[in-house]
């Protein structure tokens, strides 16, 4: 399925360099963090993960089933509260909708693969070479 790698040296604070899907992403930490800003986030990017993912699988779904829905923009907001973690995540559909047909975006909504992912959680094996 989907890799990628991250490398990181001394100089540049916490800039990364990371590889995926032959592209070049680059990483890093704010200045208040420490960093020089000149990249995302670890958590920016975990964010676009979830919304891409969300935007995309509505758009799929709404195409599939020959609905009027002109475009879907998706707003996320990362924080926490106490030891919870949450993810408020808010859609907003432009389109020619039925209620019935709100509900059902509602369901494939919590349903997206990255959605699903986050929800479960995942197991992460380590390794050092």
């Amino acid at each position: 399925m989907a890799r990628a790698t991250a490398h990181i040296s001394t100089g540049d604070a916490y800039a990364t360099t990371i590889k995926v899907s032959g592209r070049t992403l680059l990483a890093d930490e704010p200045y208040s963090n420490g960093g020089k800003d000149v990249g995302l986030a670890p958590y920016d990017f975990l964010l676009s993960a979830l919304a891409s993912c969300t935007a995309i699988t509505l758009r799929m779904y709404a195409d599939r089933k020959g609905w009027t829905l002109r475009s879907i923009d998706v707003a996320l907001h990362f924080y926490r509260d106490g030891d919870k973690e949450i993810i408020e995540r808010t859609v907003k559909l432009d389109g020619d909708l039925s209620p019935e047909q709100l509900e059902r975006l509602a369901q494939v909504t919590e349903r997206t693969p990255v959605t699903k992912t986050l929800k479960q959680g995942v197991t992460i094996d380590t390794n050092f070479a």
